[in-house]
């Protein structure tokens, strides 16, 4: 993205370029008929549960101001106004932590001043959104976005790791609140008597782990041994909303031999219960907020501004990562400046504001990848067929083919004439077939193999339309009027969600992946070799990687601690924005260029397994590719990041400094019987091999002739 400065071009290059899609986004949608449905339910329940879940943290942060009811309405709210009119309809909003930790800040100022009080709470943030929508107007006019690229991965990943501890945090605390009773109850009721309490405690705990537990096991479904393809995708896809469903079914087993209200469930007005609606009339009492809190809301404002620009824009980013070869142009400048609009709009109705959200918003981008190939295939499947039975030769059926993906394809200027896949098969089916003197032949298995030529060599493509988002806005928007139902899950279940929202977003985080490198034995550091790992664990000194890893962790205790200081912790977005001077002018004063590189790579680089049976030289002569049986669904599934939604880049390590020591060359006191002495790289035979007590090989298959994970033409 070119950085401009000049007022208004971005957002006026943005809206000249998303015009011309505009009326593609929906006549694509509608074209993929009933198969938009299943993107639109995978998204639908990544987006509500965890909006579910903030609610019910928001009503406990803020006295019952704030509740699911009000974190849903924003969600689909926005999610509707920007599928209509937004500029990249990948994008989804919803209400994120960010959002709901700074509520919690500004309604503990508030509570406690007499001239505003709970009462004013919801006018004083109207106030605050109205000065973080005019930041956010300055910051879209001037061309801000323009450097989101230097919020590099330091920042990303320290904040990422910094919202999955507030996760973990949550989750802990809530379920300590089980054994507790909470406010605004009747401590005479039988449920609060003190062996109740443990009960209710101790059954939270069961719910709240057998969620974690499960959920997390069947986001592994895909790689199960067992049962079908499809069935394995649907466990892994739904599993999550569906043990959601299973452990509130388990919460009602006891249900007749205990107090009422054990297990305790979600608390919310229904939204037409009397007073439920008050805040919806917020912008009649902004005038009452004295003028002193008015000049005082730009404070907050400034970091929720800040919050947003970073956290809006990051989204935007990963879901239109360059390995989605999307078509269709970004919108960064006309996004920013529609948020600044959504955030007036939510502040004056009193209800906290939606922002683009990580990682729904990439996984968006990879349910279209999936739903596109699927479409993609079906359509040259039935055409090479269709040219098979006339009896035509290559050259015909490949022409067939190609207007058959022509037909296919977006009829704009910003894509591209034909796909690479195309070109890639056509080349190697017609060399096959001229060695076999099958080239003016027609076309028939020998020569051409339908089904795996076709679904080996299709390139990832998006369909990229504006239906499957606002569809799913729109359920979410169902959900409000689902209410009576969605009370029925224990609280404890959504505990046990946080949980798993913070250890989901781990993998794929380097910044995560480094600190266990700290803590693996020195003796045992070669077994991170055996797996797909970043290039960094190759190509850095460990003492190099060690201090990095230690300032960042550093860094990251800091905002963390900053978070738990009732005023001041509204000024932790200050500290991620200056990690963007501090990795310009600071960082390059302690560490290499080259390494730096590595270790604050722009994208997320494998390198392959070291594997135990083979030797190098061996692994090196295994290069042609075994079939494998992968889905589109799990191949990119493998390939993305959990924690960003980044697609993973298969790369050979690079050579960053020669006079360094490289990682291998101080593992020399390691006695790794994984590693062949018969290497061929000079970096990697200089590594030690001695096989330790009990420890004895044995063969097993290599990975390396496989599909690579990071392989981007999946």
């Amino acid at each position: 993205m070119e950085e401009t400065f000049v007022p208004f071009r971005g957002i006026k290059n943005d809206l000249k370029g998303r015009l011309l899609c505009y009326k593609q986004d929906w006549s694509g949608g509608l074209r993929a008929g009933i198969r938009i449905l299943a993107p639109t339910t995978y998204i639908f329940f990544a987006s509500a549960i965890p909006v579910i879940s903030f609610g019910e943290q928001l009503e406990r942060n803020t006295d019952g101001t704030l509740t699911a009811v009000q974190t849903l309405a924003s969600t689909a709210l926005c999610g509707v106004i920007h599928s209509i009119i937004g500029g990249q309809p990948l994008l989804i909003l919803g209400v994120a932590e960010p959002t709901v930790l700074m509520y919690t800040f500004m309604f503990d100022f508030a509570k406690d001043r007499k001239d505003l009080g709970p009462q004013l709470f919801l006018a004083w943030t109207g106030w605050v959104c109205v000065w973080t929508a005019l930041l956010l107007f300055l910051l879209a006019v001037l061309g801000a976005c323009s450097i989101i690229n230097r919020f590099t991965r330091v920042a990303g990943e320290l904040f990422g790791l910094l919202i999955a501890m507030l996760f973990m945090q949550q989750a802990i605390r809530g379920l300590v609140e089980e054994f507790g009773i909470p406010q605004r109850e009747n401590v005479k009721e039988a449920e609060f008597l003190p062996s109740w309490r443990f009960g209710n405690g101790m059954f939270a705990l069961v719910l709240s782990f057998g969620l974690l537990l499960t959920a997390l096991s069947s986001r592994k479904a895909r790689s199960w041994r067992y049962g079908a393809g499809w069935l394995r995708g649907f466990i892994a896809d739904y599993g999550v909303p569906f043990m959601v469903l299973v452990w509130t079914a388990v919460s009602y087993i006891p249900v007749n031999d205990v107090p009422h209200g054990i297990p305790r469930r979600l608390f919310s007005p229904n939204p037409w219960s009397a007073g439920a609606y008050s805040n919806w009339t917020v912008i009649k009492d902004m005038l009452k907020v004295p003028p002193l809190y008015i000049i005082g809301a730009f404070i907050p404002a400034t970091m929720i501004a800040v919050l947003y620009y970073f956290d809006h824009s990051v989204a935007s980013q990963l879901a239109q990562q360059q390995e989605f070869n999307l078509k269709k142009p970004s919108s960064y400048h006309y996004d920013l400046l529609l948020l600044g609009f959504l955030v007036i709009l939510c502040g004056l109705i009193g209800i906290p504001p939606s922002n683009g959200v990580i990682p729904q918003s990439p996984m968006h981008t990879k349910s279209l990848a999936t739903l596109k190939h699927q479409l993609l295939r079906n359509k040259l499947v039935s055409t090479a067929r269709d040219s098979i039975q006339k009896n035509e030769n290559l050259s015909q059926l490949y022409r067939s083919m190609q207007d058959a993906y022509t037909e296919m394809q977006t009829p704009l200027v910003h894509q591209t004439s034909s796909a690479p896949g195309l070109k890639e098969l056509k080349d190697s089916t017609i060399q096959r077939a001229s060695s076999s003197g099958y080239i003016d032949a027609p076309v028939d298995a020998a020569v051409f193999d339908v089904d795996k030529d076709i679904d080996e060599l299709l390139p990832v493509e998006v369909k990229e339309q504006r239906l499957s988002n606002l569809l799913q806005a729109l359920m979410v928007g169902t959900c409000v009027a689902a209410m009576p139902l969605l009370k029925k899950i224990p609280t404890s279940v959504l505990w046990g969600y946080f949980a798993f929202m913070a250890i989901e977003s781990l993998p794929g985080n380097q910044f995560w992946e480094r600190i266990l490198l700290l803590f693996t034995a020195p003796s045992r550091r070669y077994m991170v070799l055996e797996d797909y790992h970043a290039t960094f664990v190759e190509t850095v000194p460990f003492k190099t990687i060690a201090f990095f890893t230690l300032f960042q962790t550093f860094y990251l205790l800091l905002c963390f601690g900053l978070t738990w200081i009732p005023i001041a912790g509204v000024l932790f977005p200050l500290l991620i924005m200056l990690l963007v001077p501090v990795r310009q002018y600071l960082l390059p004063n302690f560490f290499k260029g080259a390494h730096l590189q590595d270790l604050d790579a722009a994208e997320y680089e494998e390198a392959p397994a070291i594997t135990y049976n083979l030797t190098f030289e061996e692994q090196g002569n295994n290069n042609q590719p075994q079939p494998t049986n992968l889905d589109s669904g799990e191949v990119l599934d493998e390939i993305i990041t959990r924690s960003r939604g980044e697609i993973r880049h298969g790369r050979s390590p690079k050579v960053t400094s020669s006079s360094t020591q490289s990682p291998r060359e101080e593992m020399k006191s390691v006695y790794s019987p994984r590693i062949s002495r018969a290497g061929h790289s000079p970096r990697l035979n200089e590594i030690r091999m001695e096989v330790g007590p009990r420890l004895s090989p044995s063969p097993r298959p290599s990975i390396l002739g496989q599909t690579s994970r990071g392989s981007s033409s999946s």
